[in-house]
């Protein structure tokens, strides 16, 4: 896959105390008023499976809508007061509002037609020359198509040009980092979702890559993390004082994206990018502050060669002869319990820590009933898109895991969750499906496929237009007032 490089001034970021799930926040500056509102979702079809008892691990500081100024700067640390952006002119102020009041006109439009859509289960389906979404994969096929339509049609990203590679605006594009490089070049060469007016923009992407920082800047020996901070807060910092769009929304309108376990803690060190803004992440973890109504999920692909050949297909139902199979490391806190119980103990249910040699991995994956993908040290696997590639019934078992595209997706139809006390029953869970459920189950893996699917250049309902739309969700869940 080609990687993206571009030559622009090195940056980077901001922060200040900041809110998550707080539904209206007041912040006023010196030169005029900016807040926006994180609404409940106006979908409601639009519910995440999440582990809730990870919720109360949620910390929120609520910024009054009362507090005056000057009682309000004192209340920052210097620190974080030093990084709010510069103040705009009032005539710069007059156009931004303005331009706000109409891509935020566009938002609630398609807010409410997404709304009258979900009550339309029965209703006629769209036209639609590539894919017409239907079925029990999804929550409801009606309104995801009417919402991916509008996306189509009015949804604008604005990626941020400050920034240098390999750092900025490049990414891996080849093994288990991929969809990171991957999105991150896409992005770069997108003439679809992408504008280079900021003013017609609804979200602004910040372009850095997490594995890239990793790679260039982390010392395997020292080991100091705060290359993370210094990166990440700098971008922010430069972003916010150069341009008006982080300071109005306080970050709640821009987004990242990273497929590195570290992901989530690169956006720590900004309290607004940690609890404010869209954080597209593969470590979708509740446990670790991970937020469905402003966070989206997406799927860890590891892709070898930097594409998808010889991954897609597998054989018929009738063929497949192994009841389920895994084979991989023992790390984290449920492989570990997997391997205790039925590492090479089955001659149905086959799971390896090193495959026997002569096997192959992928066609142990296409001749499986079911691929078993445990989470290891962190709660993605790349092991569901691998079974879905193959067409293999995913059995997920994991907590405090989001999966990707859960807002649209139903996945208890196309796949079988179980818990991590469940382990010792495995086979006897899998044995008890019916032959007939288990087909039913493996054809809709086939059709739920094409949303995992990486094509270069994308295609309408791929892997790629699957994360522009949950960028979209999100997006629409908040409303800016200028």
């Amino acid at each position: 896959m080609k990687q993206v490089y571009r030559r622009y001034p090195n940056a980077v970021v901001f922060a200040m105390a900041s809110i998550a799930m707080v539904y209206m926040v007041l912040i006023k500056g010196s030169k005029g008023t900016s807040w926006f509102d994180f609404s409940p979702s106006p979908f409601p079809w639009l519910s995440t499976s999440v582990d809730r008892k990870s919720d109360s691990a949620f910390t929120f500081n609520h910024i009054s809508s009362h507090m005056d100024t000057a009682r309000r700067q004192k209340a920052l640390p210097d620190l974080e007061r030093s990084y709010i952006g510069n103040s705009v002119s009032k005539t710069d102020k007059r156009k931004g509002d303005v331009n706000l009041e109409r891509l935020e006109a566009g938002l609630a439009t398609a807010r409410a037609l997404i709304r009258e859509a979900t009550s339309k289960f029965n209703q006629t389906a769209l036209e639609d020359a590539d894919y017409v979404p239907q079925g029990d994969i999804y929550r409801n096929a009606y309104a995801f198509h009417r919402s991916h339509l509008l996306m189509e049609s009015l949804f604008k990203i604005y990626v941020y040009e400050e920034g240098e590679p390999p750092i900025f605006h490049n990414g891996p594009c080849k093994n288990i980092y991929s969809m990171e490089g991957l999105f991150l070049s896409f992005m770069e060469t997108d003439t679809k979702f992408r504008t280079l007016d900021p003013d017609k923009a609804h979200v602004y992407f910040l372009p850095f890559s997490v594995v890239m920082i990793i790679e260039y800047l982390f010392h395997p020996i020292i080991r100091d993390k705060a290359v993370l901070e210094r990166t990440v807060v700098d971008y922010v910092r430069v972003v916010s004082n150069k341009y008006p769009f982080w300071n109005r929304s306080l970050g709640a309108d821009h987004v990242m994206l990273s497929c590195h376990d570290w992901g989530p803690r690169a956006t720590w060190y900004v309290k607004q990018l940690y609890f404010v803004a869209i954080r597209v992440l593969c470590n979708a973890n509740t446990s670790e502050h991970f937020n469905p109504k402003k966070d989206a999920s997406f799927p860890e692909i590891n892709l070898e060669t930097g594409d998808i050949t010889g991954l897609v297909g597998g054989l018929p139902p009738s063929e497949r002869t192994t009841l389920a199979f895994f084979a991989g490391r023992m790390h984290g806190r449920i492989r570990p319990l997997l391997f205790q119980h039925w590492k090479e103990k089955d001659k149905d249910l086959l799971v390896y820590e090193t495959l026997p040699e002569g096997v192959s991995y992928h066609d142990m994956l296409k001749k499986s009933k079911y691929c078993i993908c445990p989470s290891g040290h962190e709660v993605a696997s790349p092991r569901i898109a691998e079974a879905i590639y193959a067409e293999c019934v995913p059995v997920l078992i994991s907590q405090h895991y989001v999966l990707p595209f859960s807002d649209v997706l139903n996945w208890e139809f196309f796949s079988v969750q179980v818990s991590v006390s469940e382990i010792p029953h495995l086979k006897e869970i899998l044995m008890g499906i019916p032959e007939e459920q288990y087909r039913r189950m493996q054809k809709r893996v086939k059709q739920v496929q094409r949303h995992f699917v990486v094509n270069s250049p994308p295609k309408r309902f791929d892997v790629f237009h699957m994360i522009i739309h949950s960028i979209w969700l999100r997006r629409l869940n908040v409303r800016i007032y200028g």
